[in-house]
Formats: structure tokens, sequence, C-alpha cells
């Protein structure tokens, strides 16, 4: 494993090469408020720069990806550098529209007080990134924030030393080390980092972490977004459907486990399936895991693996304590830290296996639609949930039954990256939203600003002293009535049935008048 080198603690405090009084928060805050990074022409040099410094070292981070987690180059196209100058590219088209000043709809009262919304950065924003994806987890929040006319700290993940020191490395080679800085370590120097205060910190990784961190940001009264590892909120279940198209949805569902080594926080844990169509899926599961991995060589190189041995423990174990039954995988090598793709049946509500961070797919039987959504909302809520099935009502149902940072038709993990799409959580699972605009949003500052003329103290002199009920009365116009005091509740169906005894004599009109054309026929 590669040596990452850390930043020493003093170095945090003392900027290296800046004068020694001068802290890296410091420093990254004096450029902000200097208005260095407030021009648009150079937030898109800034992202620009982004962007060519991962198109010009693909290679080296493929290197460094397989040192750290063994990605094959598809995985680092598809879930690293692809979705990260995706992101860049957003930005960068969009930075301009996304920081216009906004004027409010119309209000009577309002309207002449000319109000304007302004859109400003929020400061020095902490990225703190997870081992899972070390690239895209990075530089996609950073394009928001960028964008949104921030200064940076990157504080990369520990656990994959190539990713973090070729960022280290890279990063004073194309971008100015006052707008972006890249902070190496682990529990000292994020703590360190934590002690300042930040116009905004982005976490993603485990919920003991993510406590301490939202902890310690109370502590300053700095603005939190929290999004979830496995461990930080709810599991993301999988709802299959007998009506649905199997083949489609075992290669979907499979991709989504075993991309990454099942190490993705919006991975499919676990399937649930009536129980009288579990042994078919499981037939066309075999079926795909055949045609991805034809010889072992090809499931060799195109499988990641776990993180750290500790990760390799941890699975290894809860696949040998389950009460389940191995469909088919479990090859365990304790030496390259990998776990082959493993399919578990007849798992229960209860099993330890639901926990998981891993490339095995436990697949829990179930009477009906309505035993799965129950099990659902009896735990935290997850920050994916996906449905296959090609009827449409289960899937009206289950939108509507459950709560999740977001829910997917007939597809896994691609939400994430989607152009259009926030990404977050919902309770446990995650706070706040990123990825394009709603990245953008995050880490904007909305001033509101009014501007009224000075004609106005003609119409609102009645606010001033004294107060009298002549003023008083006079200021009532002002504000709006209420609509007429409901006389209960609507009926749950109201509109439904509006909308039938529509439909109905709609039918009945048009039966009548062909009825007419016959007769006069």
């Amino acid at each position: 494993m590669s040596k990452l080198n850390y930043t020493p603690v003093d170095e945090i405090d003392k900027a290296k090469g800046f004068p020694t009084s001068v802290m890296i928060h410091a420093d990254l805050s004096n450029t902000f408020k200097s208005g260095k990074v407030q021009p648009i022409a150079y937030r898109k040099y800034v992202l620009l720069q982004l962007g060519y410094l991962l198109k010009d070292n693909v290679a080296r981070f493929e290197d460094a990806l397989m040192a750290d987690l063994g990605k094959p180059k598809i995985e680092v196209s598809f879930t690293e550098i692809g979705p990260s100058v995706s992101e860049i590219k957003d930005a960068l088209s969009n930075v301009e529209r996304w920081s216009k000043p906004e004027k409010p709809a119309f209000s009577m009262n309002y309207t002449p007080m000319r109000r304007v919304i302004y859109k400003q950065g929020k400061g020095v924003v902490l990225i703190i990134s997870p081992f899972n994806y070390p690239v895209f987890m990075s530089f996609g929040p950073m394009a928001s924030a960028i964008a949104a006319g921030n200064t940076v700290v990157i504080k990369p993940s520990e656990q994959t030393p190539a990713t973090s020191t070729l960022l280290a490395e890279l990063f004073p080679k194309y971008v100015d080390p006052s707008v972006i800085r890249i902070v190496n370590g682990g529990v000292a120097e994020t703590s360190k980092l934590l002690e300042h205060p930040w116009g905004h910190i982005l976490f993603t990784g485990s919920g003991r972490v993510g406590r301490i961190i939202a902890s310690a940001a109370g502590k300053t009264l700095t603005p939190v977004t929290l999004e979830a590892s496995k461990k930080l909120g709810g599991k993301s279940p999988v709802f299959v459907d007998p009506k649905c198209d199997l083949p489609m949805t075992t290669r979907r569902i499979f991709w989504g486990k075993i991309v990454n080594a099942g190490q993705s926080c919006v991975a499919p844990d676990y399937i649930l399936v009536p129980k009288d169509f579990q042994d078919k899926l499981i037939e066309a599961l075999k079926a795909t895991n055949d045609s991805f991995y034809p010889t072992p060589e090809a499931e060799a190189n195109s499988t990641a693996r776990l993180v750290s041995p500790q990760a390799y423990n941890r699975l290894s174990n809860l696949l040998m304590s389950t009460k389940g039954t191995i469909a088919f995988g479990g090859k365990l090598d304790e030496a390259t830290k990998y776990i082959q793709p493993t399919v578990v049946r007849d798992v229960s509500f209860d099993d330890p296996l639901i926990e998981l961070f891993g490339p095995i797919l436990p697949i829990v039987p179930v009477d009906n639609i309505d035993e799965a959504i129950k099990f659902v909302n009896a735990h935290d809520h997850p920050l994916a949930l996906y449905v296959f099935s090609q009827d449409s009502e289960v899937k009206t149902k289950i939108i509507n039954s459950t709560q999740s940072g977001a829910i997917c038709m007939n597809e896994t993990m691609t939400h994430v990256a989607a152009e259009g799409l926030p990404f977050g959580g919902i309770g446990p699972s995650g706070s706040g939203h990123h990825n394009g605009k709603f990245g953008f949003d995050t880490f904007t500052h909305t001033r509101a600003s009014l501007d009224p003329p000075g004609w106005l103290d003609k119409i609102l002199s009645s606010r001033y002293p004294p107060y009298t009920d002549k003023k008083l009365n006079a200021l009532s116009w002002l504000f709006p009535s209420l609509p007429a005091r409901p006389k209960g509740p609507p009926a749950p169906t109201e509109g439904r049935s509006f909308t039938k005894w529509f439909l109905f004599a709609l039918a009945t009109v048009f039966a009548g008048l062909l009825t007419k054309k016959k007769i006069l026929a």
C-alpha cells in the first residue's frame, strides 16, 4: 500500500510558503475577502483548470485508484473521471446564469421596493471526501463550491493514500494554493481543521464521524451538509416486482452491487421480493453473473477490491454468520482483500448480513409489497430506494408510501451523477444536497436586498409613531385576507371521485353522440 504523507498539524496553523503567522484557513479566507474569486471569468478559469487537471492525468489517476481500491479502468472512467468532468462542464456552462441576481415574483405591496436576491459565496468551504469515490466526491462538490465563488479546502481520505498523495501533488500545479488547498491526514489533522469557522462543511462518510463533525461545526455555527455512507443512515433496499423486465432487472441490480466491490453509498443493499418469485430471480441473477464473468480471469480483472483488511474481515465474518444460504459466489481471498460477488437467499429481516458495504447481495423474501414497505418504513430512511417493476400502480404506491433520499425506477446508482437531479439524503441518511445547481445553491448565500424609493413614505407613513387607531386602520390594507374558513377536512377521495364522475359523464355524452349518428344514418 502507498504511504500517505500527512500535512503536519502545525502547518495547518502555519501555511507552508506563507508568513508563519498565517493559517491555511486564514490564507484562504483572505483570498475570499479580497474578491479574487468573485469575477465569473476567474471562477471559469479555475473550473477549467480542474477539468484539465483530470484530463491531463487520467493514467495517473487510474494507477492510484488501482493501488488504493483495485478499480478497473472502466470503473475509473464511468464513476470517477467522467462524472467529475461532467460536473465541471455543467458548472462552466451555467455559472453565469446561476450567479445572476434574481428579482422575486410580482407583489402589489413590495414590487415598488426594488427587491433583489444576490448570489454570494459563503467563504472558505471544507470538503471532507470519502475513500470509496475519492475523485468524484472531491471534484463534484468542489466544482459547485468554486462556481458559487468560494475558496476550498479538500481533506481526502487517509484510506486511499495513493489518490490523496496524487491530489496533493497535482493541485498546486493547476490552481493557486490560496484558492484550493489539499490537507492530508487522519483524526488529528481533521480535528485541527474543525477548530476553525467555515463558510460551509460538506462531509461524506460514517455516521459516527458525521456526528462528530456536526457537533464540532455547531460550536462555530457552521452550516453542514452530510452525505451518508451505509453507516450514516438507512440501507438502500430494492423492491423487485414479478411484473418486471427480469433480464434488465438483474443486470442493473447486479451491476449496482458489484461496482467498486459494493463500496458505494447508494449500492443496492438487499432485495425484497415475493417468496414465490425468489427462485426465478436467483436463476436470472446467476445468468447475469455468468455473462459478466465468463472466465475466472474476467472476474479478477473486472472487480475492485475492498479498501482495507478491516473491511475484508468485517464482511467475511458477516458472510460466515448469516442464517441465509449462499446461492452462488462466496469465494474469499484475504491476501488480496477480495470477496467474490455473492448472492445469499432466504435472508431474514434481522440477519446481520443486511448491514453491508461490499459485494454481497442478500435476498429477503416477503409475502407481498405491503410487508416490504412496512419493513423499510420501520428503519431509517434510505439514501436511495430502487423499484423494479413495469406496473405503474406498484411504482406509485411505493413512491407515496416511503421516504428516501432518492427513488429510482428500473435503475440503480446512476442518479448520483445525473444532471439536473440533487444528490442527498433525508434524516439519518444525510442532510442537504449537492451536484449541479443544487450544489451551487448549497454553497451560496442568497442575500436579500431592498432599495425602496423615497415616495413610498407617503403611502407607509402610518408605520411611524405616534401610533394611533387611525394609523392601524390605514395599514390594514397591506395584509391579505384569508379565504373562507373550511367547514372540515376534505374527503380523501374527493378529487378522484370528481375525476371519475367527469370521465363517466364525458363517456356518456360521447356514446350518446355515436348512437344519434347511427340513428340518423
